[in-house]
């Protein structure tokens, strides 16, 4: 909807790329607390086992990096099985809200721009380059989870070089 109205009417594109994000919030806070009451049974019983142990505390540790990607990315990636795992397994609700704020501004505002350079030609140019925007998250995936990494294991040698 935002290229679209971007593309037909270059005047409101920016309130466009304003509102998504509110809808999109809204949307994914109610499903983040819909797993915050149910998915934690469920959750609960699909982890027991040592490899959903480590599933789980992958999660906890850089399951947000799941979040931010697939909400700033503009190929369709899977964000909603992410979002009831963040609510299920107990992410402070203004972390997640943060994060997804952070990951849907850009991307909105972004195709804004983009629907009032390209015009018509924007879903084709996106079509065109999907690949490359797939490619892209990837990328800020792993660069991401690797400064994570980098960031805890110094944290952990400043800890223990203060002990």
């Amino acid at each position: 909807m935002v290229v679209l109205t971007s593309a037909l009417h270059p005047s409101q594109a920016y309130l466009a790329a304003a509102m998504a994000p509110v809808g999109s919030f809204a949307g994914n806070l109610l499903l983040f607390y819909i797993g915050r009451k149910g998915g934690e049974a469920y959750l609960e019983r699909h982890t027991l086992h040592a490899r959903g142990r480590r599933l789980r505390a992958w999660f906890v540790e850089y399951g947000l990096l799941t979040i931010l990607v697939p909400g700033l990315v503009i190929v369709p990636l899977p964000l909603k099985v992410f979002v009831l795992s963040a609510g299920a397994l107990g992410v402070k609700s203004m972390r997640f809200s943060m994060v997804l704020l952070i990951a849907r501004l850009p991307r909105y505002f972004f195709l804004a721009w983009l629907g009032t350079r390209l015009g018509k030609n924007t879903i084709p140019y996106l079509e065109h380059h999907a690949w490359q925007f797939g490619l892209f998250a990837v990328l800020l995936f792993v660069a991401l989870y690797l400064a994570i990494r980098l960031l805890h294991r110094r944290k952990r040698h400043l800890f223990t070089d203060l002990a």
